[in-house]
């Protein structure tokens, strides 16, 4: 891709986050994306584990998008609140004009032997794309519904039918490339759109996103698998599993909230739908 979600620079020693076009959101042009706000704070907090957390991996993510980020210059800060011998902690926030806008916890583990004994685990019928299928130019991102499979055609896939999407790496900041963590902290956000893309778009804007993951991806392409989705009372929360060639690796889960008067009518906005949140 050669697109990123913002240019950064530096302000005396403090580094600023730029959004570029390729982060606004699809619910209004004003607003950064969910990924783009869930990526930059992973950077952050994966930059901060790299010292303080050496021997351990990311095990959970959780991102609170309390405020809508807007188009405007971000900062990030990150601090450890627990280094332990087998888990740390690192929070973090993300801020605009001097005020958080969202904040994530990363719980890290250490890695261990994993025990013989037997245990149920759960088989959802994902299957990756074909190896050799791409994205439309200018997208990151591959759709599947019930009754077409793997396309790249967004319009494909209208409709209330069982979602799967498949995503490419996008940079974060220009000129840097994402790690395998913070790819997948990017991808978790779209969550939303594979359990709330229904007959009339997407109607639903998700508050948080909590990722939890076994292991890291073997590579930069993921996958996201619906497994369920409840709603009562304008509040709709639902489970994805996270998966890429080598099998799942974890789920993700999102709160969404009842938005259907600024809903996201996909037939209608596909020359902005490719990098929808």
């Amino acid at each position: 891709m050669t697109y990123a979600f913002f240019d950064v620079q530096a302000d005396g020693d403090q580094e600023v986050l730029r959004p570029t076009p390729a982060s606004a959101s699809n619910w209004t042009a004003e607003q950064v994306r969910g990924p783009a706000v869930s990526a930059a704070l992973a950077r952050a907090t994966e930059r901060e584990a790299a010292d303080a957390l050496p021997d351990m991996r990311p095990a959970r993510w959780t991102v609170d998008l309390f405020r809508p980020a807007k188009m405007l210059p971000t900062t990030v800060v990150a601090s450890i609140f627990r280094q332990g011998r087998r888990i740390g902690l690192i929070d973090a926030e993300l801020l605009q004009n001097g005020r958080p806008v969202a904040r994530s916890r990363a719980l890290f583990a250490c890695p261990s032997t994993t025990p013989d004994g037997q245990v149920w685990a759960s088989s959802p019928d994902y299957r990756p794309p074909p190896a050799d299928l791409r994205p439309m130019p200018g997208s990151p991102r591959l759709y599947n519904s019930d009754h077409r499979g793997w396309t790249p055609h967004v319009d494909d896939h209208l409709g209330g039918a069982h979602k799967q999407t498949w995503h490419f790496p996008v940079p974060i900041v220009s000129g840097e490339e994402p790690t395998r963590f913070q790819a997948a902290a990017a991808v978790a956000d779209v969550t939303n759109l594979v359990l709330n893309w229904g007959s009339a778009g997407v109607e639903f804007i998700n508050a948080d996103i909590t990722l939890a993951i076994s292991r890291l991806p073997n590579a930069m392409e993921l996958g996201l698998y619906a497994l369920d989705r409840t709603v009562n009372d304008g509040i709709a929360v639902g489970t994805a599993a996270i998966f890429d060639r080598q099998g799942q690796l974890g789920i993700v889960t999102v709160v969404t909230l009842a938005n259907a008067a600024n809903k996201v009518d996909i037939g209608s906005r596909r020359a902005r739908v490719p990098l929808l949140d």
